[in-house]
């Protein structure tokens, strides 16, 4: 069955087509590159608070407690984040940092993410700006008082 549409209808599928896309794509691609750091950010949150309460077990009279409390806070940490992917290139030792200082420990991650353009692409989109738009850092810290 052939339908009689009027000439000035014939494009008028495809133009909404091409928009509704448009919108669509934005709104996909916003929330696809958005989930990998939020992701990320909540598994460092978690991680350095469960490092710390690890930590906790620990007898203050032990030799070496410094060494020792260092040594639990960086296993924990790679024991919670093994399921990072290799090519996110994060490390325990170098993006991670504890401290003990009169009696406070504190565990931070500070990874930076320009590594994350190794797995998602970042858009420079003209009058809106990089997406995602993201700081220099991931941070997250965790800190007990002995």
């Amino acid at each position: 069955m052939k339908t009689n549409l009027p000439r000035k209808q014939k494009g008028a599928a495809a133009i909404e087509f091409a928009l509704v896309f448009v919108i669509f794509f934005a709104v996909f691609y916003a929330i696809v590159a958005y989930s990998l750091p939020l992701l990320l950010m909540q598994s460092f949150n978690q991680s350095t608070a469960e490092a710390v309460r690890r930590s906790v077990a620990l007898d203050p009279s032990t030799p070496g407690y410094e060494a020792a409390l260092k040594t639990i806070v960086k296993d924990e940490l790679k024991r919670q984040l093994k399921w990072i992917p290799a090519a996110l290139k994060f490390n325990v030792d170098t993006d991670a940092t504890t401290t003990y200082t009169a009696g406070v420990l504190k565990v931070s991650i500070n990874y930076p993410t320009h590594k994350l353009s190794a797995v998602m692409p970042f858009l420079n989109l003209p009058g809106v700006g990089s997406v995602p738009n993201l700081p220099a850092t991931l941070t997250a810290s965790a800190s007990l008082q002995f």
